[in-house]
Formats: C-alpha cells, sequence, structure tokens
C-alpha cells in the first residue's frame, strides 16, 4: 500500500481512510477529497507527491495481486491474511459440516475462489428450515476470508436498479433470501453466467463494467425461496444439519485458521475438472435438495396432470400411460385449473421432457367418467409416454404436501 493517502484519478482526489468495525478492525475506504483539504493539511507542494493514474480498473487476484495496471487504479481489495502452513482441524471439519457428500467439491468451489476468482461457479444455495446450522456462520467466515471483496444484499437491494455497491464484488450473499418474482430469479440467473454488467449509481450515468461476482443465497424456507424449473442447472442446493453442539468460540477458531487454511487451498489439486462454464457439471451438483425445491416450483396444471395419471397407473396397475394434449385438456376440465391444448403441449415436451410419436398410432387413451370411474379406451394419436418413476421421482412428495 502507498505511504501517501491521497491519489488523483483523472481530474478527482480520494483519499484511502480506515473505517473501524465493532470487531475491532477497518476497513480501508476509498473517499473523496477535496483538493485545497489537501493544500491546506500538506501544503501546496504535496500534491507533486500525490500518485496520478487514468482512471480505475478492477482486477481480482489473491495471490498476485497488483495496485496498478498500466496507470489505472484497481479497486479490488488485496486480502489481509497471507497464506502460513499450520492447523485446519476446524475448517476442515466445519467444511463437511456444510457441504456433507460433496465436501470435496466444496472445497474446490472455496480453491476456484481464491486461486481462480474470474471463473464463473453455480449458485450456491444454503438452506435448512432448522436454527443453529452454521449457514450464517459460514457467510460471516467467507467475509474474514474475503474481507471487502464479500458483500451482504436484502431481497430488496438486490432488486433495486442501484448497484454500485456490489456490482465489483467477488462474492454476494443474501441471507434469509426470498425471491418471489420471476424477474429475480431470471436477474440472479443472468448474472451469474455473464462477465458483463451494467454498472448504476444514484445521480450517474449507466457504465458496462466487467462482473464476476458470485452468488451465495441463504434460506430457512427449504421448498420455494426461490422459482426455478427442473431444467436448471445453475444451483448448487445444499440442505445444512442441525449442528450437533454449539461453540461460542467457533468462528473465532475459524477465523484464527485462515491462513494456514489458504495455504491448503494454494497448494492443494483440484478433485475436479473443468467441464462446463460454471465449472462443474449439473451431475455433480445434484442434490435431494435441488429435487425438492423442482417439486415444489412444479405449477398447478402440472400437479393436477400428475395426479391423474399416478393415480390411474396405481388403478390399473401399470408402469406408464400414453397420452395426447387433447386427453390432458379432457382430464383437467373436471378441475377448476385453466389450460389449453398449447400450454400442456409446451409443458410435455419443455418441462417433463417427453418426445411424442412421429405418426399417428393406435395407443390406449385415459378417460375418466363423472362417477370418477376410469377407463382405457383405443384411440389413435401421435402420443407420449408418461413412466410411473418420472411422476414419483418428480411429483409424489409435492402432491402429498
Amino acid at each position: 500500500m502507498i505511504d501517501i493517502p491521497y491519489i488523483r484519478v483523472g481530474t478527482a482526489y480520494y483519499k484511502m481512510v480506515k473505517v473501524p468495525t465493532i470487531s475491532g478492525h477497518f476497513n480501508e475506504v476509498l473517499t473523496h477529497w477535496n483538493i485545497e483539504t489537501i493544500r491546506q493539511d500538506h501544503g501546496k507542494d504535496y500534491l507533486s507527491k500525490v500518485p496520478k493514474y487514468d482512471g480505475f480498473t478492477c482486477i481480482p487476484n489473491h495471490i498476485d495481486f497488483k495496485q496498478e495496471y498500466q496507470n489505472f487504479y484497481n479497486t479490488y481489495s488485496p486480502l489481509g491474511k497471507d497464506p502460513k502452513e499450520g492447523g485446519l482441524q476446524t475448517s476442515l471439519g466445519f467444511i463437511r459440516h456444510i457441504f456433507g457428500e460433496h465436501h470435496e467439491l466444496g472445497l474446490d468451489y472455496l480453491q476456484l475462489l481464491y486461486t481462480k476468482p474470474v471463473q464463473m461457479l453455480p449458485i450456491l444455495c444454503l438452506v435448512s428450515k432448522e436454527r443453529s446450522t452454521g449457514k450464517s456462520t459460514f457467510l460471516k467466515w467467507l467475509k474474514a476470508i474475503f474481507e471487502n471483496n464479500l458483500t451482504y444484499l436484502t431481497n430488496d437491494s438486490f432488486g433495486s436498479q442501484f448497484n454500485a455497491d456490489w456490482a465489483n464484488k467477488l462474492l454476494i450473499c443474501i441471507d434469509e433470501v426470498l425471491f418471489n418474482k420471476e424477474e429475480l430469479t431470471e436477474r440472479i440467473k443472468y448474472l451469474s453466467t455473464t462477465n458483463i454488467n451494467k454498472l448504476e449509481a444514484k445521480g450517474k450515468d449507466k457504465r458496462e463494467v466487467e462482473f464476476f461476482g458470485k452468488f451465495i443465497l441463504c434460506s430457512n424456507n427449504e421448498n420455494n425461496f426461490i422459482k426455478i424449473d427442473g431444467n436448471e442447472t445453475r444451483f448448487w442446493v445444499l440442505k445444512i444439519p442441525h449442528l450437533q453442539k454449539e461453540n461460542t468460540h467457533f468462528l473465532e477458531a475459524l477465523i484464527e485458521e485462515i491462513p494456514a487454511f489458504l495455504y491448503f487451498l494454494k497448494g492443494r489439486n483440484l478433485s475436479t475438472r473443468h467441464i462446463t462454464r460454471m465449472w462443474f457439471s449439473p451431475g455433480q451438483i445434484k442434490t435431494p435438495a435441488l429435487k425438492n425445491l423442482v417439486r415444489h416450483n412444479r405449477n398447478r396444471v402440472e400437479k393436477e396432470l400428475a395426479s391423474l395419471l399416478l393415480g390411474a397407473m396405481e388403478h390399473f396397475d401399470i408402469t406408464e400411460i400414453n397420452i395426447c394434449p387433447l386427453d390432458a385438456l379432457q382430464l383437467l376440465s373436471r378441475t377448476r385449473i385453466k389450460t389449453d391444448i398449447t400450454h400442456l403441449r409446451r409443458m410435455l415436451k419443455k418441462d417433463w421432457k417427453l418426445e411424442n410419436k412421429d405418426n399417428t398410432l393406435s395407443y390406449y387413451k385415459l378417460v375418466i367418467w363423472q362417477d370418477a370411474t376410469m377407463h382405457l379406451m383405443e384411440a389413435k394419436g401421435r402420443y407420449f409416454t408418461v413412466d410411473k418413476s418420472f411422476l414419483l421421482e418428480n411429483f409424489d412428495e409435492s402432491m402429498t404436501d
């Protein structure tokens, strides 16, 4: 860090000030400073000593950090703790608690954050309806590791058009998240896979910036804290178990091990290869918690049709059933749910990932009469085949809620 606390960027002057925190540490912040004030405090000759830059840039690097790039001032914050060999029993145990069977992937995730900060990574979601699970402790630990490069947001602040306070951060953490609007889900999905974002501050014009942020969401709502469908591959959802034993000094123990943990990450071999744009493959980060979330995001039309088909399969003791969109419409006409053939055809193809027959063929059509009796009648059409295993895996739990 430069000895002189001032810099000139373009024609404006700034001072690096240390803002004290409750924990007794300091956050370094660049603050606008008046040129006349600098003259009054240090004399007119002092200005010639102030480092001068053409503009700001933000280039993340934790291992080989540089404050200046081609006469541009780097606004990314260097880490305050240097890697140092030591014990890390508490840290590794905590990672096993948070990531469970995925703890090696969890180590890869943290290693990539530290060694390859521009690498796109999945949206990490920590969920549990239980209290005292360690979700908030995990965020506080990451804050202690990545310091000013991690920021906390609320649901409202993420939905705001102004993003100057988080657009250049490595980690954007949202605790107690509840995205009940589809536009918020679409926004976070877009940001998780883009390298460009529009930075907007109050009273200033939008400008395009490089974006390398990763999102971590925490919620006590395991079933529907966000709206996603069965095709989604960007979310890594982990259900966090209850901590068996609470330790009031647990966070302090984790923080004490940070130098040793960084040393470990720096020298560790990754357990995975770079397979997709978000490093991990969808199969690697697929979890029961993700399946549960998808199940509860199914719409009423899907749930009702699945319930009718599953009931018919159990009634006739069969493991699959053939159906055309018109059949589905006629079955659903007995309910109060409104839909149409176009929506049903799109649902069967896109959401259920089924393919209909290329030609018109004979099949047995499910019919439910007014007295609720079921029959399979011979018919012809370009039908879809629905497996019982698909319905049980994707709908059974949500239909019994």
